[in-house]
């Protein structure tokens, strides 16, 4: 193996080098980039190179001024670029290395999340943009002649000529009975469920006339005269003729295709009041990022509405979503009311709509039960998600999260999610992402 293979070896190794998505979330810097451009850090490995040694530098054609006599000192290394400025050493890590990141779109984000984690959300169509013609798969009664479905109607005469059809010669044989009449005949043609007529009976039984006493009884037909089925007879002769009826056209058309866009507006919610604190904080971001940018890649059209709240709620931009922190108490109800309130530009016959509400759980007395479960339960969602934060263990007073718990069960439309520490955000994120129910949009 050759230098040149060396490098190419190590360009590779580099390249799939970047850091594990599930230990990007847990541990990274999810704040490069933007929500169209993530950003994921690669584990960089240096590639191999020559470089002199700044100590020798003596040896033939080296020399300053000419050859040096035996035993003459040839002095010290002069310094070299990057060994410090004005005879001064440079201190290490005082200038930081250049960092490089895998460039990741939203797309890409959601597909390796989903295998990662094993996720299977398929987007809903809600709004038409577009009605087209798809394959000629409808069948009508009437249309232009080079729609007619000839196959459909072939088989249906085809199906009719097995079903009318019958051995003639064989009737004939029961005409020449001796004293059989032609009704004695139509009566045994119904038993054994022939499709004949009386009329054709009669025609026969006249020209048998002259052979009637051919044979004694019926019996006496069927045990020496061998019938053949329709089948074959089609066989031995081709099908010479097969009856067509008008009923039996019908007309090709293309089916109609809606083409629906995948609009969906995400809510975030989160509690800034005085008990969330930076770790709590950190969690939240941490959880709703990563959800962010996987419905960004899930969907035509995202959009995006971020509420802060303490007792009262109001709406900031992502910038400072996560940063907020108040001094005040806590009602949740007051988020949910913003929401309900928002989410009346963003109609649910044309989007679908998440509603994300993240915090330690404590809450004001009765407000889960009396406002939060009941506002909740209005606001038609895909899914409604509870994200709680408590870096310590639960607190006496967070019963939020476990209230929601309690009286929605196992529904297909909300999920709670407990969030320690920054080992539970991709089991929270799964446990999320794989409630919504599949039919949340009819």
């Amino acid at each position: 193996m050759g230098l040149r293979d060396d490098l190419d070896r190590f360009r590779e190794v580099g390249e799939e080098r970047r850091e594990d998505l599930s230990e990007f979330i847990q541990y990274g810097d999810l704040s490069g980039g933007n929500r169209n451009d993530i950003q994921i850090p690669i584990k960089i490995v240096s590639l191999p190179g020559f470089e002199y040694d700044q100590r020798d530098q003596g040896g033939v054609g080296q020399g300053d001024g000419g050859t040096p006599d035996v035993g003459q000192p040839v002095g010290q290394p002069q310094p070299q670029p990057g060994d410090g400025d004005d005879g001064e050493e440079g201190e290490p890590g005082e200038e930081g290395g250049e960092h490089e990141y895998y460039e990741m779109d939203p797309e890409e984000f959601a597909q390796e999340l989903d295998e990662e984690l094993g996720l299977d959300l398929e987007p809903k169509g809600k709004r038409v943009i577009e009605e087209k013609e798809g394959p000629y798969t409808d069948l009508t009664r009437s249309g232009p002649d080079s729609t007619l479905d000839f196959e459909r109607m072939f088989k249906e005469g085809l199906k009719r000529k097995l079903t009318m059809d019958f051995d003639e010669e064989f009737v004939r044989e029961v005409c020449k009975v001796e004293g059989i009449t032609p009704r004695e005949v139509f009566e045994w043609a119904r038993s054994e469920n022939l499709p004949v007529s009386m009329a054709w009976i009669e025609d026969a039984h006249a020209e048998a006339a002259d052979d009637r006493g051919t044979w004694a009884s019926i019996e006496d037909v069927e045990e020496n005269v061998e019938r053949e089925t329709v089948h074959e007879q089609i066989r031995r002769d081709g099908i010479k003729h097969v009856p067509f009826r008008r009923e039996d056209e019908r007309y090709r058309y293309p089916e109609i295709i809606e083409e629906k866009e995948k609009n969906v507006v995400v809510v975030n919610i989160r509690d800034v009041s005085g008990s969330m604190r930076e770790k709590k904080r950190e969690l939240v971001e941490r959880t709703f990022t990563p959800l962010d940018w996987y419905l960004t890649g899930k969907y035509d059209n995202a959009e995006f509405v971020y509420i802060a709240h303490d007792a009262d709620a109001w709406e900031v931009e992502r910038e400072e979503f996560f940063g907020i922190r108040s001094g005040g108490g806590t009602r949740i109800s007051s988020a949910y009311e913003l929401a309900r309130e928002l989410l009346e530009e963003y109609p649910w016959n044309d989007w679908n709509r998440y509603v994300f509400a993240a915090g330690d759980s404590e809450n004001s007395s009765n407000d889960t039960e009396e406002g939060v479960i009941p506002l909740m339960e209005s606001i038609p969602a895909n899914l409604h998600a509870y994200v709680e934060t408590q870096p310590s263990g639960n607190a006496i007073n967070a019963t939020h999260a476990e209230e929601l718990e309690r009286h929605f069960g196992d529904g297909d439309d909300v999920a709670v999610a407990y969030v320690n520490s920054e080992e539970d955000v991709t089991d929270a994120i799964y446990r999320i992402l794989s409630t919504e129910a599949g039919d949340s949009d009819e």
